[in-house]
């Protein structure tokens, strides 16, 4: 996962956060940057057509961005879950932050057949939480 699509990610989450378009400050508190970082990146992903932001009202996800925002979620579940339930690791939510930016597609696909990870995920990420709603740590499966 890159950069961008971390950045979409952040995105769909404080959307679902704020219920309508996601502020700059939110998205900044998120991804741990700047508000300056936020606007240039939003304006990278404005121009390639994967956000739609509206001066003093926030960015929102075109479809295009949403599909790829949906994808970088899911690949966050996976490492969390992997690193939760498969290897235990305590502080899971800081490792699979620090993780989804060199983890690609081929390694999340591969992860994804070792754990127990639900059909509705990631659509079961609680934002607030940081974390999949069904994710029982140390349990090895959430069910």
């Amino acid at each position: 996962m890159n950069t961008a699509d971390q950045y979409l990610k952040a995105i769909y989450l404080a959307q679902r956060i704020e219920d309508g378009p996601a502020s700059t400050g939110t998205l900044a508190d998120l991804l741990e940057v700047s508000p300056a970082s936020v606007n240039e990146m939003i304006g990278k992903l404005e121009d390639r057509g994967l956000v739609d932001h509206e001066k003093y009202k926030g960015a929102s996800l075109t479809d295009e961005g949403l599909g790829r925002a949906h994808d970088a979620l899911q690949t966050y579940c996976i490492i969390e879950r992997f690193l939760a339930n498969v290897l235990e690791v305590e502080e899971y939510q800081d490792e699979a932050r620090a993780l989804e930016s060199v983890i690609d597609d081929t390694v999340a696909e591969r992860l994804d057949t070792i754990i127990d990870r639900p059909g509705e995920c990631p659509d079961c990420f609680d934002p607030e939480r940081d974390a999949c709603e069904r994710l029982e740590v140390g349990d090895g499966c959430a069910d």
